[in-house]
């Protein structure tokens, strides 16, 4: 399994980015797909889920309604759109597929002024 995030940045409160998330070594449309976060000094975090089929996505309460997970099982790829970005959204963003313990190196994003 190999998972390879980028798209990561500094950016300021109310930026945008978008995360991809390059996955193989596995069948990736079988796969739920997850982000999670990690914060300097805090435990990793999920940020949002979204179902194999695409069929059904959850979010952590802190992001809904800014950002949006989406998935092209064609091109074995999970993106992460980020609108209105806060400081409080600094964090190492990994991406992970439900039921695997493989982690990527994640990327890093940097919300500040």
């Amino acid at each position: 399994v190999q998972l390879v995030e980028s798209g990561g940045g500094l950016v300021q409160p109310g930026g945008s980015l978008r995360l991809s998330c390059a996955a193989s070594g596995f069948t990736f449309s079988r796969y739920d797909m997850r982000w999670w976060r990690q914060a300097p000094g805090k435990e990793r975090e999920l940020v949002a889920h979204i179902t194999s089929d695409s069929a059904s996505t959850v979010y952590t309460d802190s992001v809904k309604g800014r950002f949006t997970i989406s998935r092209d099982n064609a091109k074995n790829m999970v993106y992460l759109q980020m609108n209105n970005l806060k400081p409080g959204d600094t964090a190492v963003y990994y991406c992970k597929p439900l039921g695997v313990q493989n982690w990527g190196l994640g990327t890093q994003v940097t919300v500040s002024s």
